[in-house]
């Protein structure tokens, strides 16, 4: 983390875990608040990778499932990188700052990935690095918050995925309940900005985050869920974060092939469970009441307790037990999941 960053949030109460700030003092209060009004909130659990160089694009273009060409000034995407067998290893966001190419991804996975991606640099004019100490990462929701953006930078982009690069600071549109931004930037002009939105929104924390990012269906691979699934299974062709169209890259026989020859038998649902117990994390096992001993059907992608109780959750699970229903938490006798709908159909695009 930015230590200046680390500094002004630590001045303002945030309750720190190692390198990120998972709330403010009141998770329930902040959660609540982003589910009904307007949240700020810090994306320090959030790094960076940049990509420069002059074949950065046929570079990346070669190694993950979306089609980067289609990433502009104007138009940041959901991409994924892949195994040679086609298990997810790491999903981020990708957009440009000028000629370079910037990955945001959880910073528990950033190390290996960039590691992963160097061993294929090999003699491409490509450079790879670790941006997330030089820039800051924080999110902005609410009903308004397209217009307070507005406001104050004079633009804000206006649909899903759409970016805007104004003086040092990104913005990128993201799925969310309410209208939603991410924001990368330099510290000063970030904290400059943090302090004007702070006026109309409560600070809050990854957690309060990720559970706007459930509700908006959207899944993240961390350590524990690597290699657990292929891009289908977290609905990557209902995101725009995949095309069967763009050519070659590791795993792309494999994706390719479930989608024109094969039958999709898991794929994301959102749920909520009704418990008292800790929080399920990503990778705990899902059952149906009638799984064989150790047989899951289903694993979860990411959860969050709710502030009126329970958890809600994203899980990859097999598509038979979820219209069988009777689904459990981590054994055959755990706690009984309701499922959710999503804000978006599964239908694979051409």
């Amino acid at each position: 983390m930015n230590d200046n960053w680390k500094s002004h949030l630590i001045a303002l109460g945030a309750k720190l875990d190692k390198e990120h700030c998972p709330h403010f003092g009141n998770v329930d209060e902040e959660k609540r608040t982003a589910l009904h009004d307007h949240v700020l909130c810090d994306l320090s659990h959030y790094g960076l990778i940049r990509t420069s160089g002059v074949e950065a694009e046929s570079f990346l273009q070669n190694q993950f499932c979306n089609d980067v060409r289609k990433v502009s000034p104007a138009l940041s995407q959901l991409n994924g990188y892949c195994t040679p067998k086609g298990r997810v290893l790491a999903l981020f966001r990708l957009f440009q700052q000028g000629d370079d190419y910037l990955l945001r991804l959880p910073r528990e996975i950033l190390e290996p990935t960039l590691k992963r991606l160097r061993m294929f640099v090999l003699m491409s004019k490509v450079t790879l690095e670790d941006d997330s100490d030089t820039q800051v990462s924080i999110g902005y929701s609410g009903p308004e918050a397209a217009k307070h953006l507005t406001d104050i930078l004079g633009n804000a982009p206006a649909a899903t995925d759409e970016y805007l690069h104004t003086g040092t600071l990104s913005v990128i549109r993201v799925r969310g309940p309410h209208p939603r931004f991410e924001i990368h930037g330099s510290e000063p002009a970030v904290r400059e900005l943090w302090n004007t939105l702070s006026t109309l929104a409560r600070p809050a924390g990854s957690a309060a985050w990720n559970l706007l990012d459930i509700h908006a269906g959207l899944p993240e691979i961390v350590a524990a869920t690597q290699e657990a699934f292929v891009p289908q299974m977290l609905n990557l062709q209902a995101l725009d974060a995949l095309s069967f169209h763009k050519g070659c890259y590791p795993g792309q026989e494999i994706v390719a092939r479930m989608h024109y020859l094969g039958k999709l038998k898991r794929r994301m649902y959102r749920a909520h469970v009704d418990t008292t117990d800790d929080c399920p994390q990503p990778g705990d096992d899902l059952f149906s009441e009638g799984s064989e001993s150790g047989q899951g059907v289903g694993k979860v992608v990411l959860a969050q307790t709710t502030p009126t109780g329970g958890v809600d959750l994203l899980a990859v699970i097999e598509i038979a037990s979820a219209e069988q229903h009777g689904l459990r938490l981590h054994d055959a006798n755990g706690s009984a999941l309701s499922l959710q709908g999503l804000p978006y159909t599964i239908e694979e695009k051409e």
